[in-house]
């Protein structure tokens, strides 16, 4: 829409009135703004207190007005839906992101509370829906919608069909989706739409708007967890049918202060290539303690990873942990992967390990050690954990080589299947 450029220029050529610098498109985030271009659906994910609910009402208010920026003409018919109308109405109404706190006074709309709907001096309406009856939404129809917190909607599917049928009024009839992600069908069929734009939003980039030490607090807790992930980071984490593990049972496995370890080990699973589009390096330490239960301490994999690099890494992170050897998966390049540690420092212990069996016959033993509570994580490890929950009889849903997962099977399989006594060093000649 090249009126958005022109408009924009028109009110800032002499420098923004005061008028002017109360306006969202000078406010808000570049991601709370309207995507460019002709579009269906918008879908902003986003963590809690990320901005979405101040983008929602900014746009119902500017398409209200008709600003150019965000609508080429006035919006005179709008749904508004929620889980339920006493969402609407706190949230999305009356709250203090909402549509009338984020209103000007000469626009305010009224709030026809018996008639669950608002309207403007213009008079420009916003009806009000709840995902509990869908069939409410048989018969209005619409120039405009915004949907609040789809992911938690109890009729999701039912209810957005019936909306999608009602948006029918005006040359560009659209909607918008705020949500915090959940991985509902309805939101990865969303995803997946050509016709929706996503923009997706983090807490801490609303920081400025939160209260003192909240974004501190919250991500001091939960940071890296499945529940942060989703709920500050905005990520849809997803769980796959079949996977050894599930984010339940890692989460289960979390937290508390590691112990003194009786025995560390770092594993490491080397790539073939090193190109840009080659498998990461997998590099995993884990420690076991005097009661039998491993630890895991780290994930260091990285790509992509030139011999030397990751080398280096895994010889530093076994001087950090004073590790008692590195467990190396030799198939690919046999005694070279070994040779290649060693160029870096010669008396590192440095034990190989061929793989005599599948992947998924290597992983059965340590999901079932998971199972069994005899497995902690030391920290949130969101790249390990999602190979983990990912990982099942057809490997990785994306067709990908599981390399931090397999240094994991390693590390834990020597510290807890095969049960060596750590090797002695032996400095060669």
């Amino acid at each position: 829409m090249p009126m958005q450029k022109d408009w924009s220029k028109r009110h800032l050529a002499a420098g923004p009135s005061a008028e002017a610098r109360a306006e969202w498109f000078l406010q808000g985030r570049a991601e709370q703004l309207p995507p460019r271009g002709h579009w269906h659906g918008w879908l902003m994910i986003g963590g809690r207190g990320s901005g979405k609910t101040r983008a929602g009402a900014e746009w119902v208010n500017a398409l209200v007005r008709g600003l150019p920026l965000f609508s080429p003409a006035r919006v005179g018919l709008i749904a508004l839906v929620g889980e339920t109308l006493a969402d609407v109405r706190d949230v999305m109404v009356e709250g203090p992101s909402g549509i009338i706190a984020a209103s000007h006074a000469q626009t305010r709309p009224r709030f026809e509370v018996t008639r669950r709907r608002l309207v403007w001096p213009n008079g420009a309406v916003a009806m009000m829906f709840s995902s509990e009856d869908p069939d409410s939404l048989r018969g209005p129809q619409f120039e405009a919608a915004w949907c609040d917190e789809l992911a938690k909607w109890k009729h999701d599917e039912a209810c957005f069909d019936m909306l999608q049928f009602g948006l029918r009024l005006g040359d560009w009839p659209r909607q918008l989706v705020t949500t915090t992600p959940k991985p509902t069908a309805l939101i990865k069929r969303l995803i997946d739409d050509p016709g929706f734009v996503v923009t997706r939003m983090k807490t801490r980039d609303n920081a400025g708007n939160l209260a003192a030490g909240f974004l501190a607090v919250v991500e001091q807790r939960y940071g890296g967890t499945r529940l942060g992930r989703q709920e500050l980071d905005g990520e849809l984490i997803a769980e796959r049918e079949g996977a050894l593990w599930s984010r339940a049972m890692l989460d289960d496995c979390r937290g508390g202060a590691t112990p003194d370890l009786v025995r560390i080990v770092v594993a490491v699973d080397p790539p073939v290539t090193a190109h840009r589009t080659s498998d990461a390096c997998g590099i995993v330490a884990a420690g076991i303690d005097a009661a039998g239960i491993a630890h895991v301490l780290e994930d260091a994999s990285f790509a992509p990873a030139p011999p030397a690099r990751w080398a280096e890494r895994v010889a530093a992170l076994h001087d950090r942990l004073q590790a008692d050897c590195i467990v190396v998966e030799a198939n690919q390049g046999g005694d070279l992967v070994t040779e290649v540690l060693r160029s870096i420092d010669r008396s590192l212990p440095v034990r190989s390990v061929h793989a005599r069996r599948g992947k998924l016959a290597r992983a059965e033993p340590v999901a079932a050690l998971y199972e069994q509570g005899r497995v902690r994580h030391a920290r949130p490890m969101p790249e390990l954990e999602d190979e983990m929950c990912d990982f099942s009889a057809g490997g990785l849903s994306n067709g990908k080589s599981p390399d931090r997962l397999d240094a994991l099977v390693w590390a834990l399989t020597e510290l807890m299947i095969t049960r060596r006594a750590a090797p002695k060093v032996r400095p060669m000649a």
